[in-house]
């Protein structure tokens, strides 16, 4: 079985918007979740998951991807229509991180921010490691 987990900044309006969405359209539950605040991330020994707490990380089978690669194999991974997605991989990373920089630096004063992270429904407690 695939092991598909995105962690997220789970104070961060955006970032729970952007699991909302990956909820509704994961029609096959293939993917995870996991906060970047919980203990499943900080389990990870792994440096690299600590130089990326602003930004969502994709694990897809232990490869990790971060910023927007993470977010267009995040939406690829869930199939169907979502797979043309895949296309703004040509735009080079130095042109697509930027504009994630640009937006991840803003979405607290845009999106606002939680005081304590995403409490799963008892629907979603099965997709949500600690």
């Amino acid at each position: 079985m695939e092991k598909n987990i995105v962690y997220f900044d789970g104070v961060c309006g955006l970032c729970n918007k952007f699991i909302d969405f990956l909820i509704r359209f994961d029609k096959r539950n293939k993917l995870l979740f996991a906060p970047l605040q919980g203990e499943t991330r900080s389990k990870k020994s792994n440096a690299e998951y600590s130089d990326y707490m602003n930004t969502v990380i994709f694990d897809r089978n232990g490869k990790l991807y971060y910023k927007s690669e993470a977010s267009i194999r995040i939406i690829y991974s869930l199939g169907g229509f979502w797979r043309v997605v895949i296309i703004l991989l040509l735009i080079p990373s130095f042109l697509r991180n930027p504009v994630y920089d640009f937006i991840a630096r803003r979405r607290y004063n845009w999106f606002g921010q939680k005081e304590s992270c995403r409490i799963p429904t008892e629907e979603e407690k099965t997709r949500f490691l600690p």
